[in-house]
């Protein structure tokens, strides 16, 4: 069964909807969760320094951030019982599933818990979605959990 669980989190509702899943799924199990933080250079574009480098200020405000993250979705974890770690990760110029995929294989997960906001049509295009790049490339099977409709984020 899945004792060994990724979970991608990043803040959001839909990052905290898969957590809540991949928790519950654990704690039948009594297995464990490992909560992954990934840096992306596509969310702070605006902080290139004046030779085209990211200053040292962004790149240690943007690692506290995402140490802030997994901070929160450890305490979530703990909360609930389950034995859990985290790992932050730089994908400075790479692609979000290429370095869940990896993290995934490094660790011998089982099972990758992943949140979607079910984007369709031209926001799916604009905005990509994380979660089929995931699907795609997992070295396990993929749990996708899906933002409810009465959430506050809409599909597009």
């Amino acid at each position: 069964m899945y004792k060994r669980i990724l979970v991608p989190v990043d803040g959001s509702e839909t990052s905290n909807k898969a957590l809540v899943a991949a928790l519950q799924l654990a704690r039948t199990v009594a297995g464990r969760v490992r909560l992954i933080h990934v840096v992306e250079e596509l969310n702070y574009l605006g902080g290139y320094g004046e030779f085209g480098g990211y200053s040292e200020d962004l790149i240690k405000a943007i690692h506290e951030a995402g140490t802030k993250i997994l901070d929160d979705a450890l305490a979530i974890a703990k909360s609930a019982g389950v034995e859990a770690d985290t790992l932050l990760r730089d994908n400075l110029g790479g692609r979000l599933a290429e370095v869940v995929a990896d993290a995934a294989k490094e660790w011998n997960a089982d099972l990758i818990v992943v949140g979607t906001h079910g984007r369709r049509g031209v926001g799916r295009a604009l905005m990509g979605s994380g979660a089929e790049q995931i699907i795609r490339l997992a070295p396990v099977p993929v749990l996708v959990v899906r933002l409810g409709e009465g959430s506050s984020s809409k599909a597009v």
